[in-house]
C-alpha cells in the first residue's frame, strides 16, 4: 500500500493508519510483537462495520473489482448480497490466500469475532477447524454497497457458514439477510449424541421441551407424516389461516406457561452465539408478528439417528420466521428472519 507521499507503507505505518480509523487495540494485540501507543489508540470501539470500513480503505483496485459489488448487484444466482448456501464462497479469492495480505487477514478475523459474542469465539474456530482447516482455508467475503454509508454490508462465506455484517442497514430483515451455520465434529456422520458438535446444544434445549409435553401435545409436535422439507426450504408462509395450516408440529401459543419459558429459552439458545444487536433484531422481528406465540414447533421422526427419541431434526417457524435445525448426518442449521413475510428469500 502506497502513503500520499508515494512512499510504501510500513508494518506500523498501517497498523498506525488503521488504528485512528477504528480498528483499536483489538487489532494491535493480534499482532505479534506489535502494540499502538496509547496516544494513538482511538477511544471509540470497534464495530464490524467500522472494520469493513478499514478494510475497505486498504484494499488496492484489482481486490476492490474483484470482492466489492453494488447493493443489488446480480449474477447466475440471482440477487448476490441475499444468497445463503450450505457451502459455498461468494467471492473466489480465498481469504488464507495470499490475495490477501496478513494485515487484511487480521481485519477479516476481527470483523467474525466482532459479529460473534466473546464466549462462542473458540466454538467457531473449532468449527472452522473441524470443517475446513481453520479460518479462512475455506472462506470468502464479499462488501455490497459503500462502505460508511446507510446501505452496506459485509458477506463471509464458506462450508457450514453464512455470516453477515449490515449495522442493520437492510431493511425488514435480521442478521442482514438470511444465514447458516453448521457442524461435522467429528466425521461427516455424527454418532447420535453427536460428541464435540459445537451446535448440538441448540437441540438439547429443544428435546428437554420436547420431554416436558404431554402425550397429546407430543403427538402434535411429531412430524411422522409428511417427512420433513427440505432443509433450504425456509421461505416465509405469511400470515392468516391458510397459512398457519402449513406449519408443521405444535402451536407455541397453545403450551402452557411454564412450557413457553422454555420455548423462550430454546429462542435464547439459538440466538446466543450472535453479538447482542442482531439478537435484539431478531426478537423485534418475532414481536412484529406476534412473538413466539405465533410460532409452531415441529419435531421429525424422519432421520432419528441412533433411533433414540432424542430428535435430531426439528423447526421452529413462523409467519416470517423460519430456523431450521437438520442433525442428521451432521449438524446444518438455517434461518431466515424478518419483519415481514413479503421479504424474498435466495437460497440454493
Amino acid at each position: 500500500m502506497l502513503l500520499p507521499n508515494g512512499r510504501n507503507a510500513t508494518r506500523r505505518d498501517f497498523l498506525s493508519r488503521t488504528g485512528k480509523l477504528a480498528i483499536g487495540a483489538g487489532l494491535a494485540t493480534a499482532v505479534p510483537g506489535v502494540r499502538l501507543l496509547a496516544a494513538e489508540a482511538p477511544k471509540p470501539k470497534s464495530t464490524p462495520e467500522s472494520l469493513t470500513k478499514v478494510l475497505y480503505e486498504t484494499l488496492s483496485p484489482k481486490q476492490r473489482e474483484t470482492i466489492c459489488f453494488g447493493w443489488d448487484h446480480e449474477d447466475g444466482r440471482g440477487l448476490l448480497r441475499t444468497h445463503v448456501a450450505a457451502n459455498w464462497r461468494i467471492t473466489d479469492p480465498l481469504v488464507s490466500s495470499d490475495f490477501y495480505t496478513n494485515d487484511q487477514r487480521e481485519i477479516i478475523r476481527h470483523i467474525l469475532e466482532g459479529i460473534v459474542q466473546p464466549e462462542w469465539h473458540e466454538r467457531i474456530y473449532k468449527q472452522l477447524k473441524d470443517d475446513s482447516g481453520g479460518f479462512g482455508k475455506e472462506n470468502s467475503i464479499a462488501i455490497f454497497g459503500e462502505p460508511g454509508s446507510k446501505k452496506c454490508e459485509f458477506v463471509l462465506t464458506g462450508r457450514h457458514m453464512t455470516l453477515r455484517a449490515d449495522g442493520n442497514t437492510t431493511p425488514h430483515v435480521a442478521f442482514g439477510g438470511p444465514i447458516f451455520y453448521g457442524h461435522a465434529a467429528q466425521s461427516f456422520d455424527e454418532a447420535p449424541d453427536h460428541p464435540g458438535n459445537v451446535f448440538w446444544p441448540q437441540a438439547q434445549v429443544a428435546n428437554k421441551l420436547y420431554q416436558m409435553l404431554d402425550g397429546e401435545q407430543q403427538d402434535a409436535a411429531l412430524v411422522r407424516n409428511p417427512k420433513m422439507p427440505a432443509e433450504d426450504d425456509v421461505y416465509f408462509e405469511g400470515t392468516g389461516e391458510k397459512a398457519a395450516k402449513e406449519f408443521q408440529g405444535i402451536a407455541v401459543g397453545q403450551l402452557s406457561s411454564d412450557q413457553q419459558e422454555h420455548m423462550q429459552k430454546v429462542l435464547k439458545k439459538l440466538i446466543e452465539p450472535y453479538r447482542q444487536s442482531d439478537q435484539d433484531e431478531v426478537v423485534r422481528c418475532l414481536d412484529k408478528f406476534g412473538g413466539l406465540e405465533a410460532c409452531h414447533l415441529a419435531f421429525y421422526e424422519e432421520d432419528d439417528l441412533g433411533g433414540d427419541h432424542v430428535w435430531d431434526n426439528w423447526r421452529l417457524e413462523g409467519p416470517a420466521f423460519v430456523w431450521h435445525f437438520r442433525g442428521a448426518p451432521h449438524v446444518h442449521c438455517w434461518v431466515n428472519v424478518a419483519d415481514s413475510p413479503e421479504v424474498e428469500l435466495n437460497a440454493g
